[in-house]
C-alpha cells in the first residue's frame, strides 16, 4: 500500500524526491498512510475539488481491503 501511494504521488507531483509516505499502525489492523510532498505540489495532489485525494484515497482502500486490512491517508 504504502509503494502504491509512493509511486501514484511520484507520478503527479513536479518534484518526486520530496514525496515521502509514513505509515502509522493503529490497533486492529488499522494503518494511516501520512502522505508529505512539496508545497508547491499540494495542488496537483488534492486536485480540483479533492478528486485526485478521493481517487488516492480508494485506490489505497481497495489495496488494504485485498490483504485484509483497513487503510487510510492523509495528505500532510
Amino acid at each position: 500500500m504504502k509503494e502504491l501511494l509512493e509511486y501514484i504521488a511520484r507520478s503527479l507531483v513536479d518534484d518526486p524526491f520530496q514525496v515521502s509516505v509514513r505509515e502509522v499502525q493503529h490497533g486492529g489492523g488499522d494503518v494511516t498512510l501520512e502522505l508529505h510532498v512539496a508545497p508547491e505540489d499540494m495542488g496537483r495532489v488534492i486536485g480540483r475539488g479533492g478528486r485526485v485525494a478521493n481517487a488516492l484515497r480508494i485506490l489505497v482502500r481497495v489495496a488494504a481491503a485485498r490483504e485484509g486490512k483497513r487503510a487510510s491517508v492523509e495528505i500532510v
